[in-house]
This record gives structure tokens, sequence and C-alpha cells, in this order.
């Protein structure tokens, strides 16, 4: 599947096989408001902020399910289509060591906005940000519009020290 925007929506293709050609299969990709799915590698759980970490268990404990493949364009594909939310949060050994802006936050956040969804550094939006370097790299909150709203409130939110 090809998908599509140049910034008038988002749109589908599915390749034919038997005539070699895609056809619109999808017309106006619309991720729904909020999703019920979410995808992030909790392997790296040990290493994230703790505010982080109580919004993934947050998502947990409200009976969303867990999809986590470690594509980044496949993850993000279901969540276009379902609805829900990918991160890839900053981790304590390397806070900014994450996904590339340039090639693909920018161009996933773009589809994401065209089909009505956010994409967030988790203090901002992705598209806001003006490049660096051609390989900075960022970490990344995308998907539907409230899911991300609600992760970038969990990390506004003070963090909580000990006894």
């Amino acid at each position: 599947m090809l998908v599509y925007t140049t910034g008038s929506g988002v749109h589908g293709f599915t390749l034919d096989p038997t005539i070699g050609e895609f056809l619109l299969s999808h017309h106006d990709i619309q991720m729904p408001e909020q999703g019920t799915i979410y995808s992030v590698n909790e392997a790296h759980a040990p290493g994230w902020d703790p505010r982080v970490r109580a919004f993934v268990d947050g998502l947990k404990g409200s009976g969303r399910a867990a999809r986590y493949i470690g594509s980044l364009v496949s993850d993000f594909h279901w969540n276009l289509l379902k609805g829900g939310l990918f991160l890839y949060p900053p981790e304590e050994r390397a806070p900014e060591d994450k996904l590339r802006l340039v090639y693909e936050a920018n161009p996933l956040g773009f589809i994401a906005e065209q089909a009505g969804g956010s994409a967030s550094t988790g203090t901002g939006p992705i598209l806001d940000l003006v490049p660096a370097t051609l390989h900075q790299r960022v970490p990344l909150a995308i998907g539907s519009r409230q899911d991300v709203a609600d992760y970038e409130a969990a990390l506004a939110a003070p963090e909580e020290t000990g006894p």
C-alpha cells in the first residue's frame, strides 16, 4: 500500500498485482480522535522518565491493546487506519537519540496531521522543529490527536519526588 498526501488529505493506494498498478483503495483517510491501540517498545521502560512510565502504565490499565512490531512505518500505518498512539520516548542514556527528524518524524508527522492526527516530541509539534543537522534525532509521539495531547500533558506534569 502507498499512502500519499499533497497537503490536502491523505489517500491510500493498493497495488493490484494483476495489472501492476496502484489503485485508490482508501479515500480521505481520517484518524479517529482517540484510539484503542498503543505502540511502544516497553523493553526500554527502565530508561524512561517516570512520567512516561506512568503514562504507559495508564494505557495498559485503561484496556488499550498493545501492538508493537518494531517497525515505525508498520506501527504508524496501523494507527493511521485504526487510531492509536506510537511512542518512541526519550531515554536517560540518550535523550535525543531516537528517530531522524528530516526523513522519519517530519514526513510521518505531516501525514498524521493531514489525516486529523498529531505528531510531537512530547513537548511540542514535530513540524515546528527547524532541523539543526540533516541527521538530527528526536523523540516521537504520533497518532490520534487526543492520545498525543494526553501524552504531552503527562510529560508537562511536575515530576514526582520521593519521600
